[in-house]
This record gives structure tokens, sequence and C-alpha cells, in this order.
């Protein structure tokens, strides 16, 4: 199978997985729960990921003497690597830090800890997967991407209704 097609059949499982992930809380009624607690809930997952990130790729700079004296990470090296999936995981937080409380308010706070969850289970896919196989990353970008597309069209739809 090509590079495209596999990218491809991951981002299709990683959308799979968006609508499970979003179908099971929407299906569900929930108690009312106030929106800092929500927020906190949801977002307690990802920033754990990202603290992982963060502290993974200190340890691989102190084991790089070049990059311990202000060089550059090597391109492809595994440093690299992370540097990349944690860059991507703060601008995918930054996206959810944006749309995430309207879709609490509109859908109901149980969504979006579930997609917290999923955040952050997806982000862990993702950086694996960034190291061992183009599916696997695209699944995990899918996974941890199109919940949030999906569940903030469908507050906005909503909410505009």
């Amino acid at each position: 199978m090509s590079l495209r097609m596999r990218i491809v059949l991951g981002q299709g499982i990683g959308l799979a997985l968006a609508i499970v992930l979003l179908w099971i809380p929407l299906s569900r009624s929930a108690p009312f729960m106030p929106l800092n607690t929500v927020l906190i809930t949801a977002f307690l997952p990802g920033g754990l990921v990202a603290l992982a990130m963060v502290g993974v790729l200190a340890l691989r700079r102190l084991r790089d003497t070049d990059v311990i004296t202000g060089g550059a990470l090597r391109p492809g090296s595994r440093a690299e690597i992370d540097q990349r999936v944690l860059s991507n995981t703060v601008e995918q937080l930054v996206i959810a830090l944006t749309l995430w409380p309207f879709v609490a308010l509109t859908l109901g706070g149980l969504v979006v800890i579930w997609m917290g969850v999923g955040f952050a289970l997806a982000r862990l896919v993702y950086w694996l997967g960034y190291h061992l196989s183009p599916l696997v990353k695209s699944a995990g970008f899918g996974a941890g991407f199109y919940p949030t597309v999906l569940a903030t069209l469908w507050a906005v739809i909503q909410w505009a209704t």
C-alpha cells in the first residue's frame, strides 16, 4: 500500500474513532456540571501528555552534546521528531482551548470530558506513530483532531437552531 493510501486510511480510522468518541457521551443524559469543573477535567489528560512530551524531549536534548551547547536538533532524529509532535500537540491544545468551552456549554460537559481523555490517548498514538508508522501517526492525528471539528460543527448547528 502506498504511503498516501496509508495516511488516508489512518485518517479514516481517526474519523471513525472520533465519531464513536462523540456518540458515547451524546447518547447519554448527563447531569449538569459547572463549566470550570468540566474544563479542568477535560484539559488535565492532554496537559499531562504534553508534560510527558516536554520531559522526554528534555532528556533527549540532554543526551546530545551539540544541542546542549546551543546547536539545532538533527533533522530526523528522535528528538527532532518529538519536537514536531510537541509543537503539533500545543497547536491542537490552543484550538481546543478556544473551542471546547463553547462545545461544553452547547452540548454538555460530559462531551468535552470524553474529548479530553480521547485527545490524550490519541496524542500518545500520534507520538508513537510518528516514530513507527505513517498509518498509526495519521490515525492518532485524526482521532485527536476530528472530535474537536465534529463537536464544534455540531455545537454551532445546535446553537443556531
